[in-house]
């Protein structure tokens, strides 16, 4: 299903039908931008770890290379799981559920959905969700 609308000014609004198809068309243009910047991000990591990879004849200089390739790897593990969240919101648009929580099927809200796309929770309900989850931490 390819959408052609004009997303270079368009923003979301209060004013609109929910998940119409503009706001589809604008959140899926979203994330698959960010998905591409990850993507070209860890292809940037890969060629660094790559050049990198030489082999340090001094002790402190291979210590301190081999400390920066495990928090590359963690970063690139991180990006890993967030490409996973975005083909998740992506299919969710593809579906129809995208938008709505997934615990109270309510709308999650324009504004939170412009600042993490990804979200699958209202705000209500993620703060219920960490509630729950600092309760049975402290426990």
């Amino acid at each position: 299903m390819s959408e052609k609308i004009d997303l270079s000014n368009y923003v979301p609004s209060e004013e609109e039908e929910f998940m119409n198809v503009n706001q589809r068309a604008y959140f899926r243009t979203k994330l698959v931008a960010w998905r591409n910047d990850i993507l070209r991000e860890a292809r940037e990591t890969l060629d660094h770890l790559a050049e990198e990879s030489a082999n340090h004849p001094d002790l402190a200089d291979r210590a301190s290379s081999e400390t920066d390739r495990a928090i590359e790897l963690r970063a690139r593990d991180r990006q890993r799981k967030l490409i996973s969240k975005i083909d998740a919101a992506l299919q969710r648009i593809e579906d129809g559920t995208y938008g709505y929580c997934e615990e109270t099927g309510e709308p999650i809200g324009l504004k939170r959905l412009d600042a993490r796309p990804i979200a699958t929770l209202s705000i209500e309900a993620q703060e219920r969700h960490e509630r729950r989850e600092k309760v049975y931490r402290d426990e």
